[in-house]
């Protein structure tokens, strides 16, 4: 690495199982104490990218660093620097959940006193400490994904990263979880996480790779690629269908594109190029013919928006045979056995 700026870096990496090309020349570059939120479909070659960096498969070809060391000659150097919360919580069901935090501080080489001590404070950063002395087999989905987030930080690591962390987890669940990855972030974590919510990315990511059969297809921030779904959407409801013909000619004459209409909720999108004044345009024209109204906004393309323009298709597909096979999954915390005593 030849900047301290630059906490991650991936060049042409390529990674095939059998037939299938899983990486097909990824590069990505994450600047320290920020987020890059990897993006993509089920078998888009997200998880492959992750193994990768945490040292757990070898590329076929390229290189990447991490926090400054080689992948391939440092990885022992790469496993100390980095804390991993893979796709399926990684914890122990016969343990507590203290007793699952202090293991893998131990491993992590802490003596008694001090795994002790970051597992209590782990615990109640995690909303745990109810819970701390109950095996957890008897966590529900959410509290076993926060445990494991938890691991993963025992070690105050330079480098999080996060392998769709709230695949599974309620409305709350989701939020705490970001608030956590916001938090890190504020002290000065780099974080890469990988994910198939677009929000998700909206919401957390400074920068944004989306990536699709194994290539990287775009990049920038969220905002930048919301620019290249083109324009805005009007989109409104009306109160009675029989006013939907109506609507979708008064639409016509105010947006750019042809009018989509949904007959069961009675909506119409259009999109539009002059967006405040569109919209006002199809208000002053709905009031003179006297449309009933229910609703009405103007909206910027969203990151589906994004990822259906760049793909054509939307970001669910059929997992590769690398997900198929398992060998797309992680071991456990990837795994304890390789993490430094």
């Amino acid at each position: 690495m030849t900047s301290s700026d630059v906490a991650v870096r991936a060049e042409g990496l390529v990674k095939t199982f059998g037939s299938t090309r899983a990486l097909d020349g990824v590069d990505l570059e994450i600047r320290t104490g920020t987020v890059l939120g990897l993006l993509g479909p089920n078998g888009a070659g997200k998880t492959t990218t992750v193994r990768i960096l945490t040292t757990l498969l070898k590329p076929d070809s390229g290189r990447a660093w991490v926090a400054g060391h080689d992948v391939l000659t440092e990885p022992q150097a790469v496993r100390r620097s980095i804390g991993l919360s893979g796709q399926y919580a990684a914890v122990d069901e016969n343990l507590t959940g203290y007793e699952n935090l202090w293991m893998v501080a131990r491993l992590y080489g802490m003596s008694r006193s001090d795994a002790s001590a970051r597992a209590r404070q782990l615990l109640s950063r995690f909303r745990l400490e109810e819970a701390a002395d109950r095996p957890a087999k008897g966590y529900s989905g959410g509290m076993r994904r926060r445990l494991d987030l938890a691991g993963a930080l025992v070690a105050e690591p330079a480098v999080v990263v996060l392998d769709e962390p709230t695949t599974g987890l309620d409305p709350r669940g989701r939020l705490d979880t970001w608030e956590v990855i916001g938090e890190l972030v504020a002290e000065g974590a780099t974080v890469l996480l990988t994910t198939q919510y677009l929000e998700e990315a909206d919401q957390l990511a400074n920068t944004i790779l989306v990536i699709d059969h194994g290539k990287v297809i775009a990049s920038g921030t969220a905002d930048q690629l919301k620019a290249q779904a083109g324009n805005e959407r009007l989109e409104l409801v009306v109160s009675d269908p029989a006013e939907l013909g109506v609507t979708q000619q008064i639409l016509v004459d105010v947006g750019c594109s042809d009018p989509v209409v949904d007959e069961r909720t009675r909506k119409v999108v259009v999109h539009v190029e002059a967006g405040p004044k569109a919209l006002i345009e199809a208000l002053r024209r709905l009031d003179k013919e006297s449309i009933g109204v229910l609703d009405i906004g103007l909206h910027r393309p969203t990151l589906d928006d994004v990822f259906l323009a760049l793909t054509g298709h939307v970001a669910e597909e059929e997992p590769t045979t690398e997900e198929k096979t398992g060998k797309g999954r992680r071991g456990r915390r990837g795994s304890k056995e390789e993490i430094p005593a």
